[in-house]
């Protein structure tokens, strides 16, 4: 009798600083997976950008950790890329599960691989990936489409010599302190940090500047941090359950906090009214649909208590008190979206996904079913 289950290649590691949280999640997925429903693939990049493989398909694969990865499976000699793609194809892979997170695998670049290789993949596209990973284009769309974003100025490593002084002339007049300093093309709150004088922001720069070559000054909102995840279902882009995120490692949400455990309590549903709840779930599927979203997404937010400091009244930068166009009635801001979001067993889709009665086995199989009804 024929094997009728899926061959469903899992794609995990990569070249971006989130490789670690990148295996985590793959490792995750496959322990997950229906192993009566889908033959598997293994592969890994390694931070090199070398790709290895498990030769042909899993039909049983026990239980694996990250730190013995290569010793339950069986892996290639590090290859490039082409090379296992050109391989995988002919080798039959149905479909492709990206577990991958930051450059390389959250900003179109796999995706691009996967469609000139011919290969289906779970998630969004070559586009919406590279929109949702560059924040700064996501604003501006976000921004376009009447989604309220907090105020900003973008630079590069590049050109950051020469507009030095723009740059803190803005700063000191336009956002003050404390201010968000983050990677405008980067994820996992890696080289994020909240800055409170200028010796700061210097000393800061420089880290980031290891990490990414784009960064971007953000206004500082002081609120209450909701995330909402949005899953394809029978064509409808459908809004999972808020969850509210407390930190308790730091003043944000950072690497930290999002997978050490205890490093932060996420509550779902979250404690907001149900207007706040209304209009941040009308938020993420407005954020999933215009930047072309596939599959999941998951989108963060901010509530606002206060917003520091004010400066010019803008429609993005508004005292507390005072209603302006263009600011939504709660004080709810988009800050940036996911298009691949984290698996791990700490991870915040999975258990919004959960509290909105979807199991993590179910969840991947809707996920999978997803991606071969699009081919």
């Amino acid at each position: 009798m024929a094997d009728k289950r899926i061959n469903l290649a899992v794609i995990m590691g990569g070249q971006s600083s989130e490789h670690e949280v990148s295996l985590a999640s793959g490792i995750n997925v496959l322990n997950a997976l229906d192993k009566n429903k889908y033959n598997l693939k293994v592969i890994k990049i390694g931070q090199n950008g070398k790709w290895l493989v498990s030769p042909g398909f899993l039909k049983e694969l026990p239980p694996v950790t990250q730190n013995k990865l290569e010793s339950a499976v069986t892996l290639s000699k590090p290859a490039s890329a082409n090379l296992v793609l050109d391989q995988a194809s002919h080798e039959g892979i149905d479909v492709a599960f990206i577990a991958m997170h930051g450059k390389y695998g959250e900003d179109g670049i796999i995706q691009a691989f996967l469609e000139l290789a011919g290969i289906p993949y779970v998630g969004s596209g070559v586009l919406a990936s590279a929109l949702a990973m560059d924040k700064i284009k996501s604003n501006e769309i976000y921004a376009f489409h009447g989604l309220n974003v907090p105020k900003y100025i973008a630079f590069t490593q590049k050109e950051f010599p020469e507009r030095q002084e723009e740059i803190l002339e803005f700063l000191n007049k336009e956002l003050g302190f404390p201010v968000v300093l983050k990677p405008s093309d980067g994820g996992s709150s890696k080289a994020t940090f909240i800055i409170h004088s200028q010796e700061e922001f210097f000393k800061k720069a420089a880290e980031a500047f290891a990490t990414s070559q784009n960064l971007m000054l953000q206004q500082y909102i002081k609120g209450k941090e909701v995330t909402c995840g949005v899953l394809d279902s029978d064509g409808q882009a459908v809004a999972l359950p808020c969850t509210e995120i407390v930190p308790k490692t730091g003043e944000f949400f950072d690497f930290e906090a999002k997978y050490v455990v205890g490093g932060s309590e996420e509550i779902t549903p979250a404690r907001i009214t149900e207007d706040e709840t209304a209009e941040i779930q009308k938020s993420a599927v407005t954020a999933h649909k215009v930047l072309g979203c596939e599959g999941f997404s998951r989108t963060d937010f901010i509530i606002a208590d206060k917003i520091y400091p004010v400066r010019s009244k803008t429609p993005s930068q508004v005292s507390d008190d005072t209603p302006k166009a263009g600011r939504t009635s709660n004080g709810i801001y988009v800050l940036e979206t996911n298009t691949i979001p984290g698996m791990t067993e700490t991870s915040l889709f999975p258990q919004a996904a959960k509290a909105a009665g979807i199991g993590f086995s179910e969840l991947l199989d809707k996920l999978i079913k997803q991606a071969l009804n699009k081919k």
